[in-house]
């Protein structure tokens, strides 16, 4: 089966922005910092602190993270996540959660095609979707 995880890159607080994505959507995260590589002993205190790679899983959802990248990371404008579900009550609870601290770009309402469609920009400038068809 072919699979499309989204990845996010982030500027020192990968850890904390995924830990709030859990307490928004649930699931199991596991972070794995630099300090636990092979060289993680040798690396300067700044970097040790740095994640390496992050992962929340929950059923059907991967989102995975780091705090590692070749380039600048210019936050929010590279990724979108979409959620969907058939569970309007589900995905009015994750719009809420997500936007704390956030900016509501477009309410959650009801499409001429009768879904239910949203967005928002969350604390981190990370750009959601939500989608609900019944």
């Amino acid at each position: 089966m072919n699979q499309i995880i989204t990845y996010l890159t982030f500027n020192g607080n990968c850890k904390e922005a995924m830990e709030f994505y859990q307490s928004c959507l649930g699931g199991e995260l596991e972070v794995k910092s630099l300090t636990e590589t092979p060289y993680g002993d040798r690396l300067p205190d700044e970097f040790k602190k740095l994640v390496v790679t992050a992962s929340l899983k929950k059923e059907s959802i991967l989102l995975m993270g780091t705090d590692l990248g070749d380039d600048e990371v210019v936050c929010g404008n590279r990724v979108s996540m979409l959620l969907k579900s058939k569970d309007e009550s589900q995905i009015r609870m994750y719009y809420e959660k997500l936007v704390q601290n956030g900016k509501r770009t477009h309410p959650l309402e009801k499409t001429y095609r009768g879904d239910l469609f949203g967005q928002l920009t969350d604390r981190y400038g990370l750009h959601w979707l939500f989608h609900c068809r019944k």
